[in-house]
């Protein structure tokens, strides 16, 4: 089991059960899934972009990535409906946790500038996204294959049912708020 999962379920759980007023522990928020999108405007033009950022997005979650394609055809970008142009990880159960691990204590201290996370990227149901600039702050990738730095953005689905239980469950996993 991994460090960050044992420590929710030894202290975080009834930390956050007191500090949110819960009855029960079941209701406690938790988190349930980590989602990383890489969309590739590029991938249009050259595919072989795609594959790159597909094997960027491996290596950085552990976890083989599925390509997404273009729902509508939109001729300005020069983009037909079924083309590839992102990939997407869904990280669930230990590998969930040892990504936010490595995100919490390895990755966030690498940004450039970093004053705190935005608390304005909930979505209203508990859910937060972050849109990371570069993939050069993941240890994992090395800096002398990158061609040129591409963005990503990394959602944590909770089920917290508010903005603030999922504020409370956040900084209780480390993620630092402004």
């Amino acid at each position: 089991m991994n460090r960050l999962h044992e420590r929710y379920n030894k202290e975080i759980s009834t930390a956050l059960m007191k500090e949110l007023n819960f009855p029960n522990v079941m209701m406690v928020p938790k988190l349930e899934k980590i989602v990383i999108n890489s969309g590739v405007g590029e991938a249009t033009q050259n595919i072989k972009v795609l594959d790159k950022v597909m094997e960027e997005l491996a290596t950085i979650s552990g976890q083989k990535p599925s390509l997404r394609r273009a729902k509508k055809s939109i001729a300005s970008f020069r983009l037909r409906a079924g083309q590839p142009v992102a990939a997407t990880v869904t990280l669930r159960g230990e590998r969930m946790y040892d990504f936010m691990d490595r995100f919490v204590s390895i990755v966030i201290p690498r940004i450039k500038d970093f004053r705190g996370m935005s608390k304005k990227s909930f979505d209203g149901r508990g859910n937060y996204t972050i849109a990371m600039k570069d993939q050069l702050v993941f240890p994992e990738i090395n800096y002398s294959k990158v061609d040129k730095p591409k963005g990503m953005s990394i959602t944590f689905v909770t089920s917290a049912r508010t903005n603030q239980d999922s504020i409370a469950l956040l900084t209780q996993l480390g993620v630092p708020f402004r």
